[in-house]
């Protein structure tokens, strides 16, 4: 917010979403993630805190606090997914808390295959600590069209059917006989995955076993993520094997949700775990539906 010649930032008091403080020459920045600053070549000045609000002008920085002080509930799904893995956020490095991921799913649920495979991008680094953990190549099996957004984010289940034809394509070279281990970060209706299984088995591959580097999302996010409500998500409404038979796939093993904060820095605080467990720390009013107000204009 700007007013006059002062600009305001603020940050959630339960510290959700990430918020850093940035500079370059005389100049401020204030940015989600750290990437965005080193695109502009801003130097990261540091992480603006839960509850903080800070006054940006041509005198410096004053920084004050507003209301109670909250228990930190930062969303472990941007560790997961959202965040770029050249990002820091929430005083952490994404890349290395990733990586853990893939090699705390390695050891829950190693595969006996061949080759461990990402779904490209978010699922990179993930699949790059599961090969290492395991000894199994990575290898590039998927490739991306980036021009395409990310495909769970599309209304109608159409246009997320074509994205995924649009967005990814095999190497079959890659592919061809052999056993698959397919790395993916989280599954939230499971269609695009489905297609994917099915272009991994046409390209040649013998088995595709599916490790998720993240716990099954059984609950939609009130908190600011585009998640689909409840009767949408897959794993609301099916079992992790009826899940496996849906995709086709070998097998499917999930990372348990003891097993992904085992592998999250927690010496600034606690996480936000609701669409894995179903307990959200902030109160939802009137427990009201995710697209209510919607459905009401």
């Amino acid at each position: 917010m700007m007013t006059n010649d002062r600009i305001f930032a603020a940050r959630d008091p339960n510290g959700v979403r990430p918020l850093c403080l940035g500079k370059r020459d005389e100049a401020f920045f204030v940015v989600s993630e750290t990437c965005a600053l080193d695109l502009i070549r801003a130097e990261e000045i540091r992480s603006i805190k839960p509850g903080e609000l800070l006054e940006i002008s041509k005198d410096g920085i004053k920084s004050y606090y507003f209301g109670e002080k909250q228990e930190r509930h930062a969303c472990i799904f941007e560790f997961i997914y959202f965040a770029r893995p050249d990002s820091r956020i929430f005083d952490e490095n994404v890349d290395k808390v990733r990586r853990k991921l893939g090699k705390t799913l390695a050891l829950e649920s190693p595969a006996d295959a061949d080759i461990v495979i990402s779904v490209p991008d978010s699922s990179n680094t993930a699949a790059v600590g599961y090969s290492r953990r395991t000894d199994l190549k990575f290898e590039l099996g998927l490739i991306r069209n980036h021009y395409v957004g990310r495909t769970f984010i599309h209304p109608q289940q159409g246009m997320r059917d074509f994205s995924v034809r649009v967005k990814f394509n095999t190497v079959k070279g890659v592919l061809q006989d052999r056993r698959v281990v397919v790395v993916e970060d989280s599954i939230v209706r499971g269609t695009t995955l489905k297609q994917l299984v099915s272009l991994i088995r046409q390209a040649g591959a013998s088995e595709v076993h599916i490790r998720v580097s993240s716990p099954p999302i059984i609950s939609p996010c009130y908190y600011g993520m585009d998640f689909p409500s409840k009767d949408e998500l897959i794993a609301s409404n099916m079992s992790v094997e009826e899940i496996r038979k849906y995709l086709d796939c070998a097998s499917l093993e999930y990372l348990s949700l003891e097993g992904l904060l085992k592998s999250v820095p927690k010496e600034q605080g606690g996480f936000c775990t609701a669409c894995f467990s179903g307990e959200y720390p902030i109160p939802i009013e009137n427990n009201i539906g995710k697209f209510q107000h919607e459905l009401e204009e």
